[in-house]
């Protein structure tokens, strides 16, 4: 039987037939003031003469396509959030698109990304780690996408649902569980400045000290940025202390990872010399000699429930809690050692 629907008209045929690029399309769509008045003109008369229907309105067919967008891609725990929406989208039927919009040049990297998501169908976006400000929620709002935040970067914006894991009570447990094993001078390697998940994870730890009655020590406390090169460092600056740790908390595994490397330049051994404990159970945690005792935060589960959440946006359905935290638990390996009577600093 002939088939004699009339092919889709798409951002690519009328950015052809107007002799611009696809983004010039994009961008005219958007109602962005970057595009030359007589191009602006030309570029609308086709979109009414093709009959261009832009994504969101009743008639579109839906794309097949989720847009999966990281700030950055080299961090094990991204493939790990990359396995849960990947299962779960093909369950449905969908596609994943995964893109990075790096933090420097973020807004370059983000409007390219817009100006890409634009040109192309595109279902819905799941966001990791995303400040989701004012400018990117308009945009996209105005694209009319669905779109879901996993363990977002900011404070959560209830309009827009998220989906992340319970780091302050994860971090309070850490810190507990060093202190029920008789640590009582414990480091802390923070995560990246201004996330979210980073200032629970400190505010846990904090809180888990404070609990058991031991004052917070400023010079214990060190920055990183949830990658093994900053844990190395921060280790380093923590076991040259005069009054060194006799246990490090690390807010990410990579992290920890990083202090074991700083621990065995100094020729001390784990857990003999040094206790340590990190964040996200990632497959190394395992691997890891010794095994690295850590705060398992569901990573796929996080994906899973994010790309479910969002298909229920995109089939138009209403969700009742637009802000879920997941649970996160203690994963006993063997970088714990608790501290012997004589080994015992006061409390």
């Amino acid at each position: 039987m002939q088939d004699n629907r009339e092919p889709a008209v798409t951002i690519s045929s009328i950015a052809s037939a107007a002799g611009v690029s696809v983004p010039t399309v994009s961008r005219v769509l958007n109602g962005r003031s970057d595009v030359a008045p007589a191009t602006r003109e030309r570029v609308e008369t086709l979109l009414r003469e093709y009959g261009y229907r832009r994504r969101g309105s009743a008639q579109a067919a839906p794309a097949g396509l989720v847009d999966l967008v990281f700030n950055d891609l080299d961090s094990p725990w991204a493939v790990e959030i990359i396995r849960g929406v990947e299962e779960a989208l093909n369950a449905e039927g969908l596609s994943v698109v995964v893109s990075a919009i790096h933090r420097r040049g973020s807004a370059d990297s983000t409007r390219k990304w817009l100006d890409t998501l634009s040109a192309r169908a595109s279902d819905g976006a799941i966001l990791v780690t995303t400040d989701l400000d004012s400018f990117l929620h308009a945009e996209l709002q105005r694209l009319h996408l669905p779109v879901v935040v996993i363990d977002p970067a900011g404070v959560p914006d209830l309009d827009v649902p998220t989906i992340g894991a319970t780091n302050w009570t994860g971090a309070v447990n850490a810190t507990e569980y060093l202190i029920q094993q008789n640590h009582r001078r414990i480091g802390f390697v923070a995560g990246r400045p201004g996330i979210w998940c980073s200032r629970a994870r400190l505010d846990g730890y904090r809180a888990g000290l404070e609990a058991a009655g031991i004052a917070v020590d400023p010079e214990l406390v060190h920055g990183g940025d949830f990658d093994y090169a900053s844990g190395f460092d921060a280790g380093r600056a923590l076991l040259a202390l005069h009054d060194r740790p006799t246990a490090i908390f690390a807010a990410s595994d990579q992290m920890a990872l990083g202090v074991y490397e700083a621990a065995r330049q100094q020729g001390l051994r784990i857990p003999d010399d040094l206790s340590v404990i990190g964040f996200d159970d990632l497959p190394e945690a395992g691997w890891a000699s010794p095994p690295l005792t850590t705060i398992r935060q569901p990573l796929s589960g996080m994906g899973t429930l994010a790309a479910r959440t969002l298909v229920r946006l995109i089939h138009g359905e209403t969700v009742e809690s637009p802000r879920v935290e997941l649970s996160t638990r203690l994963v006993r390996r063997s970088s714990v050692q608790a501290l012997g009577p004589q080994d015992r600093f006061p409390a």
